[in-house]
């Protein structure tokens, strides 16, 4: 499947407006005079509106599939760029801290646990029997 190019799909839509235009016109020539003159006042407001629109249309439509602010002759400078490209570089920069102060974090609690198990009195066979730890259950239940 082709897609069309942009001079056939003008030519679809000129040939599109002059049928319409021509069926218009057919029905007008048996309009009383002041409707045709309001529909002719009407015509002319929207051939003028569509006049000072054509510009926007011919940036959006050449954008390469882009909505483009400011018009075609505006070349888009390194500012440009460097603000779109800014906010991605600051997320990056985000995630990083935050994980380097996750890791950190993790480091300093299992530093904590590590130093209170050397400094405590129990030998370190203890914490690996069975019973200790239904002794611990049992003594963090019971009220001090």
């Amino acid at each position: 499947m082709t897609m069309p190019s942009q001079y056939q799909t003008d030519m679809l839509q000129d040939r599109f407006a002059r049928r319409i235009t021509a069926r218009l016109s057919d029905a007008c020539d048996d309009m009383p005079h002041d409707i045709s003159e309001r529909l002719r006042f009407a015509r002319m407001q929207a051939l003028a509106k569509r006049k000072t629109g054509a510009d926007t249309a011919v940036a959006v439509a050449t954008g390469g599939g882009a909505a483009i602010l400011g018009g075609l002759e505006e070349k888009v400078s390194w500012w440009n760029r460097l603000g779109a490209v800014l906010p991605l570089i600051a997320l990056v920069v985000g995630l990083i801290a935050i994980n380097a102060m996750q890791d950190e974090r993790a480091a300093q609690e299992m530093a904590q646990v590590d130093a209170a198990l050397l400094t405590d009195d129990l030998p370190l066979a203890a914490y690996a029997d069975p019973g200790f730890s239904q002794f611990l259950k049992i003594s963090r239940a019971q009220p001090r």
